[in-house]
């Protein structure tokens, strides 16, 4: 009888016995640390700030670290400082990344009130019909500064990184990012400054450059420049990651990088037809035009263009 009720206890005596403790979890990998540059200045927009992330462990001895510029800096590290209060937590991806990507630095510029001035290629933008562009400055005010806005970049702000950073100076480890408009002057500044950029990284490129419509203008002068640098002397064409959704603003891009995708392949003396490592398009379906959408989408676009 004794061992009966024994054993009938056996349930009670294992709910409150302790329990063995599992594996401990392995702690979060260092993200490193971001300094701020406030209201940089600069001859050819106006100041504003800049944030320089620095990886875990910076600087090692012998090691240059490769660079990428990112726009609208004020949302890739910070939630406080972040449209909607969701950062890109760029930081914490590349620190988990580890040995996956070569050593970097990403240069976080942030936007101003002339985001859409400043990020709208100028060269494709007066390449469109008058009557398009009529439509787009009755809707978004105010002539391209983009070409003033890369001198800012090339001229002045990497100069900067350059000397007070560890940096790779070589165009092969120098890249620039953004997304929506971000995207759109990220292609701009890679084709631009080939010779100074080796890649970029465009999410939700905003070909449409209109919030209200969705018009093809843009993208087909966008498609006669790109087809035009492309076709210029470079040793090398520069990495090219495009992404898009399919919810919101996202769900109207598919027909224009269906178009850019299609100039790519068809450019037969450079790799992209062929070599994965140059151009990648990716498609994420659900996946709608906000920070917490770029967030999950960072990490593989990074690897593309920082990859080993």
């Amino acid at each position: 009888m004794r061992f009966l009720a024994w054993l009938a206890a056996v349930p009670l005596l294992l709910r409150f016995w302790p329990a063995t403790p599992g594996p401990a979890a392995p702690p979060p990998a260092d993200p490193g640390r971001v300094e701020h540059l406030t209201d940089f200045p600069s001859k050819f927009v106006q100041p504003r700030a800049v944030d320089v992330w620095l990886p875990p462990g910076y600087p090692r001895p012998g090691v240059r670290y490769a660079v990428v510029y990112m726009q609208d800096g004020q949302n890739l590290f910070h939630p406080a400082t972040a449209y909607g209060g969701v950062a890109w937590e760029v930081d914490s991806t590349l620190a988990a990344l580890g040995p996956a990507v070569r050593p970097c630095i990403v240069v976080g510029i942030w936007n101003s009130n002339r985001r859409f001035t400043e990020y709208a290629p100028a060269k494709p933008y007066a390449a469109m019909p008058a009557a398009a562009r009529a439509r787009i400055e009755q809707e978004r005010p105010g002539l391209p500064q983009s070409d003033a806005y890369l001198k800012f970049l090339v001229k002045e702000l990497k100069p900067y990184v350059d000397k007070h950073f560890r940096t790779s100076r070589h165009r092969a480890d120098t890249f620039v990012a953004g997304s929506s408009m971000g995207g759109l002057i990220s292609l701009y500044a890679a084709l631009e400054y080939s010779n100074t950029f080796g890649g970029a990284a465009c999410f939700s490129t905003h070909w449409p450059l209109s919030l209200r419509e969705n018009p093809s203008d843009f993208t087909t002068a966008m498609l006669g420049y790109l087809k035009y640098q492309l076709g210029r002397t470079i040793v090398q064409p520069p990495r090219l990651y495009f992404d898009y959704g399919s919810a919101t603003l996202d769900a109207r891009y598919p027909p224009h990088q269906q178009r850019v995708d299609s100039l790519l392949r068809a450019i037969p003396y450079r790799p992209y037809h062929s070599d994965s490592t140059w151009w990648r398009t990716r498609s994420f379906p659900g996946a709608a035009h906000n920070e917490a959408a770029w967030k999950k989408r960072v990490g593989p676009a990074l690897q593309f263009l920082l990859g080993q």
